[in-house]
């Protein structure tokens, strides 16, 4: 399997108590299994089901998707920057697809 692209925002500093913005979207087709392919037959089902993001181990947000969501899914929610450390983003799917991201954040 092939590293997704992926577009992950957050600040790299903030200030202790502050309400950051994270961003994250991650390239995937998302097919329903219900489209037809070329030959007339459904494309395999190909969906992220679940998203977490961890601060400093500790589970902020999480997501479960459904074949409904866009291709691409794109994701923003806030956390409050409690100390300095690594977010971590977790994306599981169909066909075994898994992905991990981390980015550092430094608290003022």
């Amino acid at each position: 399997m092939s590293t997704p692209r992926v577009l992950i925002q957050v600040p790299a500093t903030a200030r202790r108590g502050e309400v950051i913005e994270v961003r994250a979207t991650i390239a995937h087709p998302m097919e329903t299994g219900f489209r037809p392919g070329a030959d007339g037959r459904p494309v395999p089902r190909d969906v992220v089901q679940r998203f977490a993001c961890r601060y400093n181990g500790e589970l902020v947000f999480s997501a479960e998707l459904h074949p409904a969501i866009a291709a691409n899914p794109y994701l923003a929610f806030h956390t409050v920057a409690t100390d300095s450390g690594t977010l971590t983003f977790e994306w599981q799917g169909d066909r075994g697809f898994a992905h991990t991201e981390r980015r550092d954040l430094r608290v003022l």
